[in-house]
């Protein structure tokens, strides 16, 4: 069964900064690009962030380029998501995923259950 847990989340003042990692079980974690999705209140989820098995490739949002680092352990299998320079628009739950890497972001297979970002201001 494959697992996706993500942890780290919470509240913090904008401006600030959060780490957010994903743990990983039940699938071969190098075998898949990684990633994160975010999700506000009354909007649809979108793409932030990806990183190829490898870790030669990442794409962000526009929104979060300069901004958020994302990084992975294929010894670990974790997947970690820096953020820096927070806004109040960047609250969202954050989800963990693993899939392909597409043209301009990851295509999931399987999904984390979530954290909560809250920025405020």
């Amino acid at each position: 069964q494959v697992r996706l847990v993500e942890s780290g989340g919470g509240l913090v003042q904008a401006g600030g900064s959060l780490s957010l990692s994903c743990a990983a079980s039940g699938l071969t974690f190098s075998a898949y690009a990684v990633g994160w999705f975010r999700q506000a209140p009354g909007k649809e989820r979108e793409f932030v962030t990806a990183i190829s098995w490898s870790s030669t490739i990442r794409r962000y949002a526009d929104s979060v380029k300069g901004r958020f680092t994302i990084s992975r352990d294929n010894g670990k299998n974790t997947v970690d998501l820096q953020m820096n320079s927070l806004k109040p628009e960047d609250t969202a739950v954050y989800y963990c995923a693993a899939g392909s890497l597409g043209t301009y972001e990851l295509l999931p297979n399987y999904w984390g259950q979530g954290t909560q970002v809250t920025v405020s201001s």
